[in-house]
């Protein structure tokens, strides 16, 4: 190239007294701009054309293209001024070494692009275009497939940038042959939550958005983000949990937002006294209940007395809402017990509260003994004013109620047969 630009620097040389080294860096830029400004009326524009049609993919290349395309362009003219330099200035290291650096920036500017390509993909996938046919994918399997395409595009970057340095590829991937089985061993947790990761994703048992629990764990929440290491929980007091992948292998996980209804499961207990209410009671409230709009009536629903309860005639309630909103599930579920409690009110019964009786036998009088009541006296008249008894009179005064307690004693006995 520098035979061609010849007689160009000697005329920029003998009229315009500049440098002649000057031309070749202001052509690279000339052409540069030239690629610069055909790159923006093609592939801007053409984007802003291909984002109205209903073709799902025909815009993503253009829009993965774009930026590093740009960049590549004056990257490109950067690295291929600096070469025409280093040959013009005889710098044999950077004569040497500028087809290199050109095809690392190329590998670069490849690898740029697929990732923006599959994260595009990505985007597109759960996020149709309005006019397109074809149905959203779950984002969770939409991540899955683009992380695990990145990752192979990231690889085949790298090992092709190894290559371009000079390093031999098929003896680094014979190493890595042999030292797999150590490094495996030294990061088994880690390839053990990468296959659960993917086993996550696979079979899909929960995805993004999802409000999952585990009854073996304490792990209850919505799912946030499934990476390939960590799943990232919100819990319901609004703190993330972070939970290892591999740990869904082992345990048992509860979705509830797959849940097709959500059920109302109750006991309404009478009193014993209304039995004869009982049977009036069960066939109004399951009239009401099948007239219900909120009640699935395509769903198994009973209203029948269960058992003899405790203190109550146990009926059991056994219906399902048509939404699985938990907060109108509650507003449904209130609406129907206070509707259930008037019409235990309008049947002449009542619901039935604790309550126990206690029957005896015989009832035992209760007599106050002398020597309580002598003692009652005498607190009556020293509240009244009287003389206080003294001690010692009431030392007598209680001395002689024992006695009397006990009875006769041996003398009296004696002086009296008839005793």
């Amino acid at each position: 190239m520098l035979e061609v630009l010849a007689p160009l620097e000697d005329w920029v040389n003998g009229h315009l007294g500049l440098p002649g080294w000057l031309v070749t860096p202001a052509v690279i830029l000339a052409l540069a701009l030239v690629a610069d400004l055909f790159a923006r009326l093609v592939v801007w524009r053409g984007v802003r054309l291909l984002e109205k049609t209903r073709n799902r993919w025909d815009d993503t290349l253009l829009l993965a293209v774009r930026r590093p395309l740009w960049v590549g362009i004056w990257g490109t003219a950067i690295i291929g001024m600096a070469s025409l330099l280093a040959e013009r200035f005889g710098n044999q290291w950077a004569i040497e070494h500028a087809p290199t650096a050109l095809w690392l920036f190329v590998l670069v500017m490849i690898g740029w692009s697929g990732i923006r390509l599959t994260r595009l993909i990505e985007k597109r996938l759960v996020f149709p275009p309005a006019r397109h046919p074809g149905r959203p994918l779950d984002a969770s399997t939409a991540s899955a497939l683009s992380k695990l395409v990145g990752a192979t595009i990231l690889t085949l970057v790298v090992l092709a940038i190894l290559q371009a340095l000079g390093m031999s590829v098929s003896g680094l991937l014979a190493f890595g042959g042999a030292g797999g089985l150590i490094v495996g061993f030294a990061a088994r947790n880690v390839l053990a939550n990468f296959f659960g990761g993917l086993a996550i994703h696979l079979d899909n048992p929960f995805k993004v958005g999802d409000w999952i629990s585990s009854p073996d764990r304490e792990i209850e929440g919505v799912v946030e983000d499934i990476g390939w290491r960590l799943t990232r929980i919100r819990t319901f007091d609004s703190r993330p949990l972070y939970v290892p992948n591999m740990i869904f292998g082992s345990i048992a996980v509860v979705n509830p937002s797959r849940m097709l209804n959500r059920r109302i499961f109750e006991t309404l207990g009478l009193r014993y006294r209304d039995m004869g209410q009982l049977e009036d009671v069960v066939s109004r409230v399951r009239r009401y209940l099948e007239q219900h709009d909120s009640i699935d009536q395509d769903n198994l629903l009973l209203v029948n007395f269960h058992t003899y309860g405790a203190y109550s005639l146990d009926i059991l309630i056994h219906a399902y809402t048509r939404t699985t909103d938990w907060g109108e599930h509650q507003a449904i579920k209130q609406e129907i017990l206070l509707r259930i409690a008037d019409i235990v009110d309008e049947a002449g019964a009542a619901i039935a509260m604790p309550a126990r009786e206690l029957h005896l036998a015989d009832a035992l009088p209760f007599r106050q003994t002398e020597e309580a009541q002598s003692l009652q006296e005498d607190a009556e008249a020293s509240q009244s004013g009287e003389r206080p008894p003294s001690t010692l009179d009431s030392s007598r005064h209680a001395a002689s109620h024992r006695e009397r307690a006990r009875g006769p004693s041996a003398s009296d006995s004696d002086a009296n047969p008839d005793v």
